[in-house]
Parts: structure tokens; sequence; C-alpha cells
């Protein structure tokens, strides 16, 4: 494109800049210079001043800061450190402006009163010190202050009552504990009885120096006489001569020296205890023959703390749960944990006024969160973390129920660092075992439970009791419990038992007590069926006298006026069923199934214990007619199904922990069983076998039992046994035969079977015992084919 002859001669701009004249001038002019001379340093000058007037200063404020310092030695004294100290604190404190919460402000407070507590304990002491006009000796080295504290009654009580307040506030969980130490020592101090004893040695000392009257003498002959009881007009024998046969005492019963000397509790001297009158002579035992309840006390565990691990780590697994209470019992602590929600939410950009999006300063968009779904936390979700709770928990094993019956939580049982004893005592004497020994003269103490409540039952509810667990886990004492409450509320009227020992020493400390039905702790188990037929044949026996007198049950027998004399009740007690169902299967599940079924209403109780719940024991048709059933500790999940069937035994703690399954319950109840010591099992015993009871014994149904042994006897050994061709049959078609076998397979007992084994080896069947237990086979089939004739 052509270019313009303007454009062409046109001067071009340059680009640097020209400043404007004015302003190039201005900037070029500068100031006057000043000579060096001229010039004198300012800052020694200012040193100088200040020094000067801090001086004029001090010199005229000297006396009144000498004046003031003296006067907060004689306030505070020594204890003036302390107050400088507390004010930097506290300063430093207000600077950096913590975070006020509850437990700052306690200790902050605590302290405090703490340091103001210890002027009252330094005004305690006057040193030889003197600063300036201030002598301590005068005014001791907690100052005015102190002898506020230290100088008057009211003082000393103020200045106590502020230590107290501090130390509680700085340290609560030290001052419960030696709150419990000192209601422990003066609970111990009171139990001395210290005034009681000293009066007694007064009395006694004043008594022996006044003179005796003749009265008094002839009382004392008196009372140091023998006691001659008075025995019934029922009575033959000749009553024992005091002079010749003195009264047994208890120093002279047959058992340990310490035999009612137990843990904590004096030893009965002399004679037994008062009992309570129980009508027709009899006394029940009192409750003295127990120990004290003097459980142990649980040591102190921070259940907030556990609590709060609980829930940290539900969260750590994406579980929101808050625990909203905590029992704690004599061996677990029940933590009661409701499930939170599952909340699920979405982002929403947020808008001004005019619908624009809205930014914040850094220019990102603002956005919101919206609840889309809030759902509950599955239970599932919970049950699942057991193993991970007991981990975080450092606990061996945790057991949760899931949910609490009547409860909308989840149970949570955590095992205690330490456990207590439930003794006996403490449940008997509860409200709880009160209404159920109202109700039933059969109630029974079970225990305490994971809030520490007391829990008894009714053995005539149940009406049965299946016990099971395995070895050490506190199935015997279970059973001695057991014994034990029904011996201390029946007498032998009112109770008859049956025992039945496989073991021998498990109840043979009860082989002398007057409520034995038969003379003896049954031990042998070839006796054992025949007992048991015993008892079936009682139990139709009463069902002939209640069809006589038009009644129902025992309860109404016993009420009506046609009845000759009142039925007692019967328990019935077997130790070990393993034992019973290796001998005899058959026979000992038919009569026990019988007896469940129908022994009811007739009085006849069975409890059954077994430390082996495997299915050949515990069978079904046993375990339907059982409803009530108690599962201690076992080694395995399968067994626990066996006994309430579901899991749960298999995470029990032992000694004593138990799940108890009532006939009206859904889920079980873990309880911590009662205890009773042999020591005290002795002393019951001892008080039923001593003589003032011996004329009123009710005599043994020994006869029931030889007329079933003789009914058995003469079923069994007649030589016409009608299973004789069964097991000849068996017999040759087999090489060797023996007792068990003839057992299973015609489905006897083991007299009986024993019985044909003798009579095939006295026909020449089958060869003598040659150590093992089965015999050999000596003829063939053919040959006892052609020996029928024999035979016939």
């Amino acid at each position: 494109m052509p270019v313009s002859t303007k454009q062409k001669h046109r001067p071009r701009r340059t680009t640097s800049y020209r400043p404007h004249p004015t302003k190039r001038r201005r900037a070029t002019r500068r100031a006057p210079s000043i000579p060096r001379s001229w010039k004198v340093p300012t800052a020694p000058w200012l040193a100088l001043a200040g020094i000067a007037a801090v001086s004029i200063v001090l010199w005229v404020t000297a006396p009144l800061l000498v004046a003031a310092f003296e006067g907060l030695l004689n306030a505070f004294g020594i204890g003036l450190a302390l107050v400088v100290v507390a004010a930097t604190v506290d300063a430093r404190l207000a600077l950096r402006r913590p975070l006020l919460d509850w437990r700052l402000l306690r200790i902050w407070a605590g302290l405090h009163m703490l340091g103001l507590a210890s002027f009252g304990a330094l005004a305690l002491f006057t040193p030889d010190w003197q600063v300036g006009d201030v002598a301590f000796r005068e005014v001791t080295a907690g100052g005015d202050l102190g002898g506020v504290f230290t100088g008057s009654s009211p003082g000393v009580a103020a200045w106590l009552l502020i230590a107290a307040t501090g130390i509680t506030l700085t340290s609560p969980r030290t001052t419960r504990a030696a709150g419990r130490g000192g209601l422990a020592v003066l609970r111990a101090v009171a139990s001395l009885n210290i005034p009681q004893a000293v009066g007694g040695v007064l009395k006694s000392f004043f008594a022996s120096l006044l003179p005796r009257a003749e009265e008094e003498a002839e009382e004392d002959k008196l009372l140091q006489a023998g006691y001659v009881p008075q025995w019934d007009e029922e009575w033959t024998e000749t009553p024992p001569n005091p002079a010749v046969e003195p009264p047994v005492l208890v120093d002279d019963v047959e058992g340990p020296d310490e035999l009612y000397a137990g843990a904590g509790d004096e030893a009965f001297q002399g004679e037994l205890p008062m009992g309570r009158p129980a009508g027709h002579g009899w006394e029940l035992p009192p409750l003295d023959l127990l120990a004290e309840a003097s459980e142990v006390e649980l040591r102190p565990v921070d259940n907030e703390a556990r609590a709060q691990l609980i829930i940290e780590t539900l969260a750590s697994f994406g579980v929101d749960a808050r625990v909203v209470s905590v029992n704690q019992g004599p061996t677990v602590t029940q933590f009661g944990v409701e499930p939170g929600w599952e909340t699920k939410t979405r982002s929403v950009p947020m808008r001004d006024e005019r619908g624009r999006p809205a930014y914040d300063r850094d220019g990102r968009p603002q956005v919101r969160s919206e609840v889309v779904s809030r759902t509950r936390v599955r239970v599932n979700k919970i049950t699942g973390l057991a193993n991970d709770l007991a981990l975080a928990l450092a606990a061996p094993t945790i057991r949760i129920e899931a949910p609490v019956p009547g409860k909308p939580i989840i149970g949570i049982e955590v095992p205690n660092t330490t456990t207590s004893l439930v003794a006996i005592r403490s449940v008997i004497e509860s409200v709880a075992f009160g209404k159920a020994n109202a109700r039933s003269r059969l109630a029974i103490a079970l225990g305490k439970g994971v809030s520490g409540e007391p829990l008894a039952a009714d053995l005539a509810r149940m009406p049965h009791l299946l016990i099971a667990g395995a070895t050490g886990s506190g199935k015997s004492v279970c059973i001695n419990s057991v014994i034990a409450s029904l011996l201390l509320h029946n007498t032998p009227e009112e109770l008859r038992l049956v025992l039945i020992d496989p073991k021998r020493v498990e109840l043979a400390t009860f082989a002398t007590i007057p409520h034995l039905a038969f003379s003896k702790v049954i031990t042998d188990t070839e006796e054992i069926v025949g007992t048991l037929q015993a008892i079936i044949h009682e139990m139709d026996s009463r069902y002939r006298r209640f069809a006589d007198i038009g009644v129902r049950n025992i309860e109404a027998f016993n009420k009506s006026p046609r009845a000759s004399h009142r039925l007692p009740y019967w328990v019935v007690i077997i130790d070990e069923l393993a034992d019973l169902m290796m001998a005899s299967p058959y026979e000992v599940e038919r009569q026990l199934c019988r007896l469940a079924q129908l022994a009811r209403a007739t009085g006849i109780h069975l409890i059954v214990a077994t430390q082996r719940p495997s299915v050949d024991v515990v069978t079904g048709l046993i375990k339907a007619n059982f409803p009530t059933r108690i599962a201690f500790a076992v080694s395995s999940q399968v067994d626990s199904r066996t006994i309430i069937d579901g899991a749960g035994a298999e995470k029990l703690l032992g000694r004593g922990d138990m799940l108890f399954m009532p006939t009206d319950a859904s889920k079980p109840k873990r309880i911590q069983g009662s205890y009773v010591s042999d020591i005290e099992i002795e002393r019951i015993v001892a008080w039923w076998t001593s003589d003032r009871f011996r004329h009123l014994a009710p005599d043994k149904l020994d006869h029931l039992l030889e007329e079933a042994e003789g009914e058995e006897i003469s079923e069994r050994l007649s030589e016409d046994d009608p299973l004789y061709e069964a097991a000849k049959d068996h017999a040759v078609r087999h090489s060797r035969v023996s007792t068990s076998m003839l057992q299973r397979r015609l489905h006897i007992g083991y007299p009986r079977a024993a019985r044909l084994i003798d009579l095939l080896e006295e026909d020449g069947i089958v060869g003598g015992a040659e150590g093992g237990q089965s015999r050999i086979v000596l003829i063939s089939g053919d040959r006892a084919e052609g020996d029928e004739d024999r035979f016939e």
C-alpha cells in the first residue's frame, strides 16, 4: 500500500520518558549538608535520662514499696511465693485463652483451694527468720492468713473443709478410694463391739466384788446341769441319762476341726443355735449356720473409659452407637448399647438471593450437605464385631445379647478384672427368694444376675431341671446349693430326697440326713434302674390315692379333709447322667421320660446333671421333657446348642458362671451361681442329724426299693426268659457275643443281659469269660437248629 507524503515526513515518537522540566528541577534539588562537627549522639543521653528518671522514682517510692512488701509478708508469710506463682500461672492461662471445660475448671479450683489450705499448714511453723521489720517468729510462716485458719476452732474447721474440697476436686478417684477405705475401717472397728466388751468386763468385775446370794448359787447349779430332752409319748426307749451320757455338742460331732468356724465367723461353742419352729417337733435350721454375706468388694473399674472405648471401636468400623446404661455384676459388666443411624447425604451448591451460585473469598463454590436417607444401624453389624470388641477391651471373651429382653438396647457383657463370690445367704435373705418361698416350699437360690440382683426359682413350677457343664464349671456346687436351699426350708415330713451318685463322692455328705427316702445314697449302677422303678411305683400309688379322693394334684390332696395324712414332695437328684446312659441307656431313658411326663402332679421332681452334654447322653426325648435347663461353661458351641438350643455357653467364664433357661423366657439369663462351702453343708447336715430329732425321723421306704428289685429279679432271672431265644439267635449268627451287644440289640438292661449270657454259657452255646468283655460262640447256626428240641 503506498505511503502518503505527510506520513513519510512525520517525526517519529520516541519511547523514552522525559519528565516535566519543573519536576526535573525538583528532583535535582538537595538538602543542605550539616557539618559533621555539629552532630551529637542521642542514645547515651537517652539512657542517662532514663536512669535518672528511674532513680528519682525509686528514691521517691522506695519507702512505699518496702512498706507494701512488708505488708504482704505480714499477710501471707512465706506463702507469698505461692501467691506470685499462682498469679503468674493464671496470667499465662488468661493470655492463652484455652477451651474452658468442666474438667479444667475443676482442677483449677482444686489447686487454688489446696494453695489456700497450705497457708494453714505453714502457720504451724515459726522459724527464727527476719526480713526487714517482719519477724516470722511472731508472724509465723503462714502469715496473718495462716493465723486465721489455726487461731480458732471455726478457722480450723474451715481449713480442713477447704483442704478436703481441694483434694476432692483435684483427684475425685483418690477421694472415693479413700472414702471406701475409711468406711471399711469404721465397719471393722464397729464389728469389734468395743463398748459392749468393755461394759461386759466392767460388769463382771464389779459383780465379782459383790457377795452372791444362795438363790443365785442354786440358779447357777441348774444352768450348769445337763439338759435332759423331753421325748414324745410314742418314744419307747429310755431317754439318755445326762450323768452317764452327756448331750452331743458341736465339738463332739465327727468332721473337721472347724466344722462351725467359717471364714470370718465365730465358731459355735457348746450348743447349736436356736432353730425356726416348723411344727410336729421339728425346727428348721437357722440362717446363722451359713456364713455372713461378706462378698469380696469389686475393685473399682473405669466403666466410663470402657464405654468410650466401645463407642470408638464401633465408630472405627463405621457403626454409629452410644452406651446408654452400665450394669456391673459379680462377674461381668453389661454395657447397654443403643444403635445409631446410618445417614446418607449429598452435596448441594448454595445460591445467593438472586439465584446465582455463591462463592467464598477464595473463589470456590459454596456447597451444603443435604440428608437423603436415614436408617437404623442393623443389629448384626454390632454382633459381628464381637471379636474386635474383645480385642479392643483386652478381654478373653465377650458375650453380646441382642437385644436385651424387654429393653431396646444391645447388651455387651464384658468380664470384670476381679470376680466376687455370691454367698448363698445373701440370696436367701433377698426379697426375690422370699417371694418364691412364699409361693412354694421348693424355692432354690440361683445366684445374682449381670446387674447384681438376686435371683431365685421355684422347682415346683419348672417342674424338672437339667444341669450340664464341663468339669470344673461349677455344676457340683450348683447341686449342693440347690440341696442346701431345700434343707433350710423343709422338714423330713415335707420333703424326701432320692440321691443318685454314680461317682460315689459328690453327694456322700448327705448320706445321714433324715430327708432321704431310702436308707442310703444310691451309688451302685446296677441299683439305679430298680430305684427309678421304685419311684415310678410311688408315682402310680399317689395317682391311685388322688383318684380315690377325687383330686388332681398334690396341693389339692394335702388340703383335702378326706386325706388321712399329708404327702411329702420328692426330689430326685441324679449327679451324672452319662454313667446311667452307658449302663442301661434304653431303660434309663424310658423311666426318666415317664417320670418327667407324669410325676409333676404327684409332687415328684427331677434334677439331672451331666458333664458330657452330647446327643447320646442328652437325647431328644430327655431334652423335650426337661424344659428348664442350666448351662455352665462348655467346650464347644455344639454342646451349647445341645443344652439350651442356642450358642452362648461356650463363652462363659466358668466358676459358677451359667445361663439359666426358664420355661417362660425366650432367651437364657446369665447368672453368677450362689456358692455354698463344704463347712456350711456340714453345719446343715449336723443340724438335721443331731439327737434332738432322732425320735422324729420318718421311716425309710426301702420296701419300695426291695419290691422293685424283686419284680426286676423275678422278671429277669427266670429260666423261661422270653428273650432267651432271641439272644440265642443273635449269638449263633456271630463268632463272639457280649453283654453290651445284647443290651443294644434287645433293648434291655445290664442285669438281664448278663443273666442271658450266663444261661447261654450254661447251655454250652458261648464260652467262659476270658478276661475281656466278649465271649466266643461255641456252636454254629446249623448245630443250634438241631439242638432246638433239647432247649424245648
